[in-house]
Order: C-alpha cells, then structure tokens, then sequence
C-alpha cells in the first residue's frame, strides 16, 4: 500500500482547524454612503466585531429604495441578515412582504422627537429635510415654505426627484403635510424656481456648491459638516411652518442566515459605540442621547419649531398617487 506523507495529515488537519476557528459573518445591507470609507461604518464594524467573535460585512446598495428592492427580489434565499437604512416613508411597503422579524431590542434608549414604539423597525438616527443656501449669494432666505414658495423665478433651487431619492421623497411628504389638497398649486409656483431635479442627493449637492443654484434640498445637519470644515457660508434656512422629518429605521430579516448574530446587532444600535458614530459620520442625529452630547459642529444647526411626518400606512397607500401629481405639475 502506498504511504500517504505526514504533511498531507498536517495540511488537511490545519484546514480543519482553521475552518472551525473561521467566524460567522454578519451580512447588514445598507445604503453606499454609510459603508463607506469617509461613513459611519468602519467604525460601526471595528465596534461590533470587538465583541461579537464574527465578521461585520456592510453590503452598500444604491440607496434605501434600492435595499428593499434587493431583499424583495432575493426573498427568503437573500443571505442579508440586516438591513439598515430604510426610512419611515418605506416602513410599511416594507412590512408587505412578511420578510422581518421584530427587532427584540430595548427602546428605552431613544430619544426621539417622537413617541416609538414598533416592534419591527429599530431607529438608528434622524433628522430634518432642509434648503442649505450660500449666505454669500443669498444673504437674506426664505424664512418660511410660504415665502419660498412666493419667491420671484430669479431664485434658484435644485431638488431630487422622489422616485428615486429619499430627500425627494422627503419633499414631497414636507409638500403635502403643510399643503394637503393644495399640493400640485404648489408644485406649480415652485416649477420656475426649479433648475434641476436630480435622481440623487449627492448630484444635486455638488451641483449647487459648483454654484449652479442658490439653494439644494438636503438637511438641516448639511450645515453641521460645512461648520466641521470650518466652513460657515454654508447654511440651513429655517422655515417657520415647521420642516420635514427623517427616521432611518434597521430590521431584522425573517429567514436571516445568523439570526442571534441579528438580534445582537440590533441590541448594538441603540448602544453609545454605534450611536457615537452617527453625528460626523452620517451628518445625522443619533437616535439616543450620547453621554458626551452632540459634537460642537451641530451647535448652531436650527432645530425646527415644529416636526413634520406622516402614518407611513398613508404614505405607502397614496405615495403612487402624489408622486404623478408631482410629476403633472413638473411635467417630469
């Protein structure tokens, strides 16, 4: 009989062994600019994989639409174990498909500008749709969505289209609480200020600090990472009638691939590592007081005299319905 080598028994048990040492891995699908190297998720990975023996990987998707697509499509086969970004204007479109379990994590944590009590959708940060505008060009704003909105053609904006962009679709939610039946009127005085509407954030912000247009969508905290720079021409108008807000949530997937590994990582989201992230790495506010408060760049951000949302079973069941009416009036 031939003799088999003592290498082949060593190599063949070092495998064995390194396979058994080899960690799970946490698959959390989330939006591009969160996984990124300049976002909150390197360092969300370094803290959670310090204490949970596995392996952290962020799955960037082209935004929050485009994480509920992808989950929808792969089904209960999607190796995601999380999915992290979807927002209060998606939450029950998501529920639809009976794909989420509910979180198991403590709320007492949050500190929300409102009440939270869902038992499947996690917060993880928040904050308020606003116009930033250059106070070189445009010393004196709007100061309320009635005087934008009565402001002559010559001022300039650039929006994002709500098909496809969360601030967009923030807009026309922001549109329709203060407006109501009055919507597509409204869309229509603001059509001549419009210069471009853009199927993302990041196109539309480059293109108004390229000086393509006095103001841009985005938040009110746009002006918290211009002040962290050292930049304060950069600012928030502040609209009296109140403004539009924003919950990112995180769910926990039903058929998840590691599902104890999931109900940790959703307990570690409310927790100060992940939560300290948030600030100046998402150019959010954290879901939960931090112990040493918010960073001196948030310091003059305006907070909004009144916050602005909407049922999502609302919004799941006219989003269709009010998006043509904006496209009607835009002629987009």
């Amino acid at each position: 009989m031939k003799k088999i080598p003592l290498w082949f028994f060593l190599a063949v048990f070092c495998a064995a062994a390194g396979a058994a040492r080899a960690q799970p891995v946490l698959n959390v699908y989330t939006y591009d600019s969160f996984a990124s190297d300049w976002g909150p998720g390197p360092r969300i990975k370094t803290a959670f994989e310090a204490v949970c023996e596995c392996e952290l990987n962020f799955v960037a998707v082209d935004g929050s639409a485009g994480i509920l697509s992808r989950v929808r499509f792969e089904g209960a086969s999607s190796r995601a174990d999380v999915v992290l970004g979807l927002d209060t204007s998606l939450m029950a479109e998501a529920k639809r498909g009976g794909l989420l379990a509910p979180h198991d994590a403590p709320l007492d944590a949050l500190a929300l500008p409102v009440k939270w009590n869902d038992p499947v959708f996690l917060p993880f940060d928040y904050g308020y749709f606003a116009f930033i505008y250059d106070r070189e060009k445009l010393p004196s704003p709007p100061a309320s969505f009635h005087e934008l909105v009565a402001a002559d053609d010559s001022l300039k904006i650039i929006i994002q289209d709500p098909r496809s962009s969360t601030p967009g679709l923030g807009l026309m939610l922001w549109v329709k609480s203060l407006y109501g039946g009055g919507a597509a009127e409204v869309w229509k005085k603001l059509a001549g200020k419009i210069t471009a509407v853009t199927g993302g954030w990041s196109q539309a912000y480059g293109m108004f600090l390229d000086g393509e247009a006095d103001m841009v969508l985005s938040y009110t905290t746009s002006q918290a990472y211009h002040a962290a720079a050292g930049d304060e021409r950069y600012r928030a108008a502040a609209f009296a009638e109140g403004h539009g807000m924003q919950i990112e949530v995180a769910a926990r997937l039903k058929n998840a691939p590691n599902p104890e590994l999931a109900r940790r990582f959703m307990r570690f989201i409310v927790s100060e590592e992940f939560q300290s992230a948030i600030p100046e790495g998402n150019w959010m506010y954290p879901a939960t007081r931090l112990k040493g408060g918010l960073p001196a760049s948030f310091a003059n951000v305006p907070r909004p005299a009144r916050a602005l949302g909407m049922d999502p079973q609302r919004i799941a069941d006219n989003k269709a319905e009010w998006v043509d009416e904006f496209s009607r009036a835009l002629r987009r």
